[in-house]
């Protein structure tokens, strides 16, 4: 967001005391000019250099002041004019509703005026806020039209902004090639400009761009003018260095490889930069396996390859898989070579890369020659030599008769196999009848011990309902009700003094809220457990809920020395509110009781592609990493508090339940001794079916 307030700056920035003397001297003309349309202008000069110095909610006083002023003399290029400068407020405030309604409605007012140039500015702001909510296509369509106005105009500062901020979509959306080409348009006008702080910007993007498409000669170049830059810092050198290093390895000029790549290794080394490490290491272990160091390059790459693990970046642990194969490979360990071959075969198919043909050795088979050995082999006639022409006869009647037999067995062979069959059929029939009715029965067995089952496990939830809300009222509940009672026993035998009354009055309330919030969760609970929770959701403003809820915990927070910051903005969730309302008043009473006097807790809502995402923030004692899994579980989980304050440990699990009834998610982020901060989303409109 911070882009299009960028955009609209860089025509106006000038120097800190020109700027303030500009300022000076608009006061003053304020003060003496006549109350009509022509103070309009003044008053814009001066909204507009108090937008240059950032100063934008006392910008936004006079502001509205011109606007007032504009309407009541009909001056509709006033009106056009803060109508677009409460536009440019709002996307500062990130209330992306009404910075594109504004824009919208300041569009129409200049398209009244003929005003092109303004409306190319519209268009581009609107360009870049549909970008960054991921309205790519929108964002596109406006951009180029505002291009397409300031082109025919030949305003270079304004094509500048529009030419990086269209690169930019370009490069969110993969189009690494539209990106740059419209950086190098961009690069054309501020070298014309003698813009040296967007040509050091734009050297930045293009070489990471080229260096992305693989195009090793223009990343160096634009790396290098990077680099040359008078004013660079340790932290881009440390990102830049490794890079380069591999772009003139990846070139065959070693000397000036090692040169970056051992200056990018001191200075992440010293920075515990580990993603720029990581690049670092698997590019010197490139290079030493080139230059035949197989054991410093294995020494490299095998810690590569555990920092690519513990950062989750599989493009470069792909590269270390493939690496280390061929530094074992080259050792003629082909063992282990063939374990990472595999290893970078499961990663590149995972990653839906296309895999790498690589060469194989190929066994040639000796040819058999099986003729040969038939060959060797003689006819059995012929070796035993029977030759009995003398027997003839004899040989055919016997012959026939051998025949006959063979016949007659065949037939009775036959005819007791069908018999056998036919006997197989029936006992088949039979016993598949059996089965079929065993089958049924069991089948009508297992659905009857299923519904036994369920209907146990029913009543065992029902018992241990009961006995969890007996428990908490038997203690909990009557702690609270019991100090009550106490208070108004002792009111009606008189025996409390007004000052003994005033210094029980916040214990009292506290007691009473606790007996509330506590019956809150029960009641919810128990519903829950009896899956009887039903939301009714709608469209609201989370913002209002937070003042609601922040008035119940103020005087608590004020007696325990606390601080409560809320940051939130108007934004809305289509939830059932009244859930949404149980779980932030027990997100805030949990940041309470896990707080120390000085500590601060801070209340912030987010919006991200469509969702309404809430925070609520506290600097307290934090949870140890073992009990986070335990704070959603169905089991109550509880601690004491800072003050030895007490829980049930139904809150969070009945928070998670409500959320995720309401197609929300809820987490939480937490440092022992640093605090803790749990995340809701929410969704903006009613889920797709």
């Amino acid at each position: 967001m911070k882009k299009i307030i960028t955009s609209f700056l860089f025509l106006t920035i000038f120097l800190g005391y020109a700027q303030t003397k500009e300022i000076d001297s608009l006061f003053i003309e304020l003060a003496f000019q006549k109350q009509d349309s022509t103070k309009v202008v003044p008053y814009l000069h001066l909204i507009k250099s108090l937008y240059a110095l950032k100063e934008y909610d006392r910008a936004m006083k006079y502001v509205q002041a011109s606007e007032k002023l504009s309407y009541s003399f009909n001056y509709k290029k006033g009106i056009a004019e803060t109508t677009f400068y409460k536009a440019l407020y709002y996307a500062e405030k990130n209330d992306y509703i009404n910075a594109i309604s504004a824009f919208a409605k300041a569009k129409s007012l200049f398209t009244e005026q003929h005003d092109d140039i303004a409306i190319a500015n519209i268009n581009n702001n609107i360009g870049v806020i549909e970008s960054e909510r991921g309205n790519f296509t929108k964002g596109i369509e406006h951009s180029l039209a505002a291009i397409k106005v300031l082109e025919q105009s030949n305003l270079k500062k304004e094509l500048c902004l529009a030419y990086t901020n269209l690169a930019d979509t370009y490069y969110k959306i993969n189009n690494q090639e539209a990106a740059i080409n419209y950086n190098l348009k961009a690069l054309t006008f501020q070298e014309q400009l003698k813009d040296s702080t967007e040509i050091n910007n734009t050297y930045k993007r293009l070489s990471n761009l080229y260096y992305n498409e693989s195009n090793h000669k223009k990343s160096i170049y634009y790396f290098e003018k990077s680099l040359n830059i008078n004013s660079i810092s340790d932290t881009l050198r440390a990102s830049i260095y490794p890079k380069l290093g591999g772009e003139y390895l990846a070139t065959k000029n070693y000397a000036k490889a090692t040169k970056y790549l051992v200056k990018g290794y001191n200075l992440n080394r010293k920075s515990n930069n580990k993603k720029n490490l990581l690049t670092v290491l698997n590019n010197l272990g490139d290079l030493n396996l080139q230059k035949n160091r197989l054991k410093t390059a294995k020494k490299q790459l095998i810690e590569a390859g555990e920092i690519a693990k513990e950062l989750n970046n599989k493009p470069e642990l792909l590269k270390q898989y493939k690496l280390m194969k061929a530094v074992d490979s080259t050792q003629r360990n082909f063992y282990n070579a063939f374990i990472w071959q595999g290893k970078y075969y499961e990663l590149k198919s995972e990653l839906e890369l296309p895999i790498e043909v690589i060469n194989a050795p190929v066994i040639n088979s000796a040819s058999i020659d099986l003729n040969s050995e038939f060959n060797k082999l003689e006819s059995p006639s012929l070796a035993k030599g029977i030759t009995t022409p003398n027997n003839e006869e004899t040989g055919s009647r016997l012959k026939f008769n051998h025949y006959n037999f063979i016949v007659y067995f065949l037939i009775f062979s036959l005819c007791i196999s069908i018999f056998i069959l036919v006997i197989l059929y029936i006992k088949r029939n039979n016993n598949i009848k059996i089965i079929a009715d065993l089958e049924e029965k069991k089948s009508s067995l297992e659905l009857e011990n299923t519904a036994f089952l369920e209907e146990t496990q029913n009543l065992e939830n029902v018992i241990n309902v009961k006995d969890k809300l007996f428990s908490i009222i038997s203690h909990d509940l009557k702690d609270s009700l019991s100090s009550i009672t106490g208070f108004i026993n002792l009111l009606k035998d008189g025996s409390l003094t007004k000052e003994e009354f005033d210094t029980l009055i916040p214990e009292l309330s506290e007691n009473a809220n606790n007996a509330s919030l506590l019956l809150f969760n029960l009641l919810n609970w128990s519903k829950s457990q009896m899956q009887s929770l039903e939301p009714k959701p709608s469209l609201f403003d989370v913002q209002e809920v937070f003042k609601d809820k922040v008035q119940l915990v103020e005087q608590r927070m004020e007696k325990k020395g606390i601080t409560l910051m809320n940051n939130s903005l108007r934004d809305f969730a289509f939830a059932d509110r009244s859930m949404f309302e149980i779980v932030i008043q027990n997100l805030l009473a949990n940041a309470l009781k896990f707080c120390k006097k000085g500590d601060v807790i801070s209340i912030t809502n987010h919006i991200n592609n469509g969702s309404c995402i809430v925070s609520i923030a506290d600097t307290g004692i934090g949870i140890p990493e073992a009990n986070i899994n335990k704070l959603f579980t169905s089991t109550p989980f509880t601690t004491s508090g800072t003050n030895n304050e007490k829980g049930t440990g139904l809150g969070l699990p009945i928070c998670k339940e409500l959320i995720e009834l309401n197609n929300g998610k809820i987490w939480v982020e937490s440092m022992v001794n640093v605090g803790s901060t749990f995340y809701i989303q929410l969704p903006k409109s009613k889920p797709l079916e």
